[in-house]
């Protein structure tokens, strides 16, 4: 779904070219056929990364396979010197999440970790204003999403947490990446709660039942004080805004509803006073929000990745930052697991690194 996702924001990127795909399953590389359209009859294909990256035919790869299989795939890119731009989560396990990381330091070409909520359009607004400091000084952030449930996947693959890293590290990453870059300083523990209530729950897979959260309320201490919170449900189709992003700070408080992609901005009135809400709406391009299921923001992420690929612009997701989300999502996993607060010196989090940059649509 996610490759499918990039071909066809790809094709609307300027300056960019489509020239191969690799894939070991036929029935990807078909969906990926269909959605090149005409343009397949120009583009290669391969039966895995290995081969592409011997090619000669990319100068940079964008790797969308399963979760698990990161830690197999990117060797050879790393190796051609490819530019690459590896989707969440950098990896499933802690061991292999910082051996990506640590090879993409020594690495010739870019790396940067696909963590699109960063360049929808309203929530990089929503966090230009927050770091404004438009609602003075920010104390309180709440993250919510209410969905569907995970889509069917090749092979069932995204119904273990063996091969997802857990639902807090598959789906969540993304979260603890917007809440380090909001925020601006670095988690110091996290408690949380969820379980599998609704969905899955008659699915089988070889005699095997499914272990993947489907709602959870994670919190977060940073230490800069800043409390945040992630609330999760993923039974709740017929929600009007899919997330909600909250800010409260000690002079206002600012929304980011998507969609449809408002901003509301409360400032504090006093008791018994009239409210004061001020509603605005960010534009998206119409046609990025076509292409993909993120509000836009596939699109502008690989132009701001094409950037960098050119030497116009700073890495902006590094392979840091998408390890920091894993260890993340590891700790809410352990924390949901144990019952108990997880500190994130337990998950080996690194100290002393500084955080993400902010990005603008």
């Amino acid at each position: 779904m996610m490759g499918v996702e990039h071909l066809r924001n790809l094709a609307i990127t300027p300056g960019v070219e489509i020239t191969a795909i690799a894939d070991p399953v036929d029935a990807s590389l078909g969906w990926a056929r269909e959605a090149l359209g005409a343009r397949a009859v120009a583009v290669a294909d391969f039966p895995d990364a290995e081969s592409l990256a011997a090619s000669g035919l990319v100068d940079a790869v964008v790797v969308a396979s399963p979760n698990h299989t990161h830690r197999e795939v990117l060797p050879p890119l790393f190796d051609a010197g490819l530019h690459i731009l590896c989707e969440k989560p950098l990896a499933t396990t802690v061991e292999d999440a910082r051996w990506i990381a640590d090879r993409a330091t020594t690495h010739a070409g870019v790396f940067w970790v696909a963590m699109e909520y960063r360049y929808m359009p309203p929530a990089a607004e929503f966090i230009r204003h927050v770091h404004a400091r438009r609602i003075g000084t920010l104390r309180m952030l709440t993250l919510r999403e209410h969905r569907f449930p995970f889509l069917v996947k090749v092979g069932d693959w995204n119904r273990f947490a063996a091969n997802t890293g857990g639902t807090m590290v598959e789906k969540c990453c993304h979260f603890f990446d917007l809440m380090r870059l909001i925020i601006r300083s670095e988690p110091v523990g996290v408690y949380c709660s969820g379980g599998m209530d609704v969905n899955h729950l008659d699915e089988r897979y070889e005699g095997r039942q499914p272990d993947i959260l489907d709602n959870s309320y994670t919190t977060i201490d940073f230490a800069n004080g800043v409390r945040a919170m992630l609330e999760l449900c993923m039974f709740a189709d017929g929600a009007e805004h899919q997330e909600v992003f909250t800010a409260v700070g000690d002079e206002a408080r600012l929304e980011c509803l998507v969609p449809p992609g408002d901003l509301v901005y409360s400032p504090r009135t006093g008791y018994g006073n009239p409210k004061r809400p001020e509603r605005t709406h960010v534009p998206v391009d119409a046609a990025a929000l076509e292409a993909g299921t993120h509000h836009g923001a596939t699109w502008y992420q690989h132009q701001r990745f094409a950037a960098a690929v050119r030497g116009e612009g700073p890495v902006e997701v590094t392979a840091a930052d998408g390890l920091r989300a894993v260890l993340m999502g590891v700790a809410a996993e352990r924390s949901t697991r144990e019952c108990r607060v997880v500190t994130m010196a337990e998950v080996g989090y690194p100290p002393g690194q500084p955080t993400g940059s902010a990005a603008s649509g």
